[in-house]
C-alpha cells in the first residue's frame, strides 16, 4: 500500500512530514486501524476528527473499522512532573515568538474541524506516559476511544495538565470508569514498561511523527489528512488486503 503524509508532530515540532513503515500485523482483514499518537499532539486530535468524518463516509458504504490507540512520546525525556509550557516551547522552538506563531497556526487548523483549542489556557507540557497508561487501561474496559477523546479535550480545550493523576482520573470518570480504580492503577506501575516499549516499537517501525495510521499493521498514512483522503486510503487499503486474503 502506498504511504501518504499530512501535517504531523515530531520531536522537533509540528511542521514535519513523516512516512511510516509497518507495525506488527494485527488480526482481521482490512478493518483494524491502529493510530500511533501522543495525547499532546495537536495534529493527532485534528486527525481524529478527520478520521471520524472519513469513517462516517465509509459506514454509509457498508465499511466498518475498529480503532486502536498506540503510544508515542513527543518529548520522551520530559521529567515526570512536566515543565512550564511557555518556557519549554521557547527553548524548543528557538523563541517565544515562534512558539506563539506555531500555536496560532494550530488553533486555526483546529477551528477548521470545529475544535476550539485554548492554547492560552495551557500552562504545562506534561510527561505523557501516565496518560498513555490510562488510554491502555480504558482499552481493557472497552472505552479507549472515548477516553482518548476526553484526554484530548482536557488538554487542548481546557488547558488541563494531563500528566496529573487527578486530572486523568476525572477524565476517566467522565467516560464511565471507576475513579478510585483508575487512581489506584495510575499510582502503580502496571503498563508503564509496556507503554515505553510500545513507543520504542513504533520508532523502530519507522514512526518519527504522529499521528501515524496503520491498517492491519501495514503503514497507511501519517498526518492529519482531509477526511476525503483518509476515506480513500482506507477504502483502497481494505480492498487490497481483502484481495490478498482471497488470493492466498
Amino acid at each position: 500500500m502506498d504511504d501518504a503524509t499530512g501535517a504531523v508532530c515530531g520531536p522537533d515540532g509540528c511542521d514535519d512530514v513523516s512516512a511510516t513503515t509497518a507495525l506488527p500485523t494485527a488480526t482481521g482483514v482490512g478493518t483494524r486501524i491502529d493510530i500511533v499518537s501522543d495525547v499532546i499532539c495537536p495534529w493527532c486530535y485534528i486527525g481524529k476528527r478527520q478520521l471520524e468524518r472519513a469513517l462516517a463516509m465509509l459506514a454509509a458504504e457498508g465499511l466498518h473499522f475498529s480503532i486502536h490507540w498506540n503510544p508515542f512520546q513527543l518529548n520522551p525525556d520530559m521529567p515526570a512532573e512536566g515543565r512550564d509550557r511557555a518556557a519549554y516551547r521557547a527553548m524548543k522552538f528557538g523563541s517565544a515568538e515562534k512558539a506563539v506563531a506555531l500555536d496560532r497556526r494550530i488553533v486555526e487548523a483546529a477551528a477548521g474541524v470545529d475544535l476550539a483549542f485554548r492554547t492560552d489556557l495551557m500552562t504545562r507540557t506534561p510527561n505523557t506516559i501516565k496518560a498513555h497508561r490510562l488510554i491502555w487501561f480504558a482499552g481493557q474496559k472497552g472505552v479507549q476511544d472515548a477516553a482518548m477523546e476526553r484526554v484530548f479535550q482536557a488538554y487542548f480545550t481546557q488547558g488541563a495538565d494531563v500528566g496529573n493523576t487527578d486530572v486523568l482520573a476525572d477524565c476517566a470518570a467522565d467516560v464511565g470508569l471507576d475513579r478510585a480504580e483508575v487512581v489506584a492503577f495510575l499510582n502503580g506501575t502496571l503498563a508503564d514498561k509496556e507503554m515505553r516499549a510500545g513507543d520504542q516499537a513504533a520508532r523502530e517501525a519507522g514512526v518519527n511523527g504522529v499521528p501515524s495510521f496503520f491498517l492491519d499493521g501495514y503503514g497507511l498514512f501519517s498526518g492529519a489528512m482531509p477526511a476525503e483522503s483518509i476515506a480513500d486510503a482506507l477504502r483502497r487499503g481494505h480492498r487490497t488486503l481483502t484481495e490478498r486474503t482471497a488470493a492466498a
